[in-house]
């Protein structure tokens, strides 16, 4: 299987509650406009994509086996700013990003259903959380892959 990735956008402003204050506190428009321009500045750090990456591993329904470890890709625009995976909303790993890209090693402890997310923080702004979802199989490790059993 080859990499799948999809990217949900989850928004996250404090927009309205300035305004609903700024009208309660009769704040003139132009200094009205001042503070939400400063709330608008563009995000600072932002995941774009994730990734999976099977390996040798294999099977008739999934290439991806409890027991056995992955590496996930996630791809930001910020250099600098720690990157945090998470499989369906637990953190398994943490890097910092060389270039655009940051991997996370992730070893599926339970078959089904995983939403693997990958997210590099933006204050104030924006968080876009890309996500990938993968099924997992049980899993039998031979060394240097792995036998997926559904």
């Amino acid at each position: 299987m080859g990499t799948i990735t999809r990217n949900k956008r989850v928004t996250v402003t404090a927009a309205p509650r300035v305004l609903a204050a700024l009208r309660i506190l009769a704040v003139p428009a132009g200094i009205a406009a001042v503070a939400l321009t400063a709330l608008a500045a563009p995000a600072a750090a932002t995941a774009t994509q994730v990734g999976a990456e099977p390996g040798l591993s294999f099977g008739s329904a999934t290439n991806y086996g409890t027991g056995c470890t992955y590496v996930i890709n996630g791809y930001v625009d910020d250099p600098s700013t720690p990157v945090v995976f998470y499989d369906n909303g637990i953190q398994f790993a943490a890097a910092k990003p060389t270039g655009g890209h940051a991997t996370g090693r992730w070893t599926p402890a339970t078959p089904g259903a995983h939403r693997i997310t990958v997210i590099q923080h933006t204050f104030p702004g924006e968080d876009v959380i890309p996500w990938l979802d993968l099924t997992v199989g049980t899993g039998l490790s031979t060394g240097s892959g792995c036998n997926v059993f559904s």
